[in-house]
């Protein structure tokens, strides 16, 4: 089974990160106001970036990690721009933050 942590852009311009098991299922649910909520108000929402995660505790801790970045480490990440990530988690703290993995993730352009 595959896990997803995801990111969708509300028609605000605002972000939302999630995680599911079914990527195509969860849109679908976004979508048509069946998620209560944040996404629910702000419709209609874009598939912007997702990542697949082989158990559901690396994708909560992903999901988890994402949901603390500021907006502009996000868009890095989006962008697979990782020396822009690195660079910024840097900023933040005076250590060095491991850089991510590039192996899974997938952008996904706008319509």
């Amino acid at each position: 089974m595959v896990f997803w942590v995801y990111i969708l852009e509300c028609a605000d311009g605002s972000y939302y990160t999630g995680h599911t098991k079914g990527l195509e299922i969860r849109l679908a649910q976004h979508a048509s106001r069946k998620i209560p909520g944040y996404t629910a108000s702000r419709l209609p929402v874009s598939l912007i970036f997702s990542q697949e995660f082989l158990t559901r505790e690396e994708a909560i801790a992903s999901e988890r990690q994402i949901k603390g970045w500021s907006r502009k480490k996000k868009e890095a990440m989006i962008r697979s721009d990782w020396d822009e990530v690195a660079r910024l988690a840097k900023s933040k703290t005076t250590g060095s933050e491991p850089r991510p993995s590039t192996s899974s993730g997938r952008t996904v352009e706008k319509k």
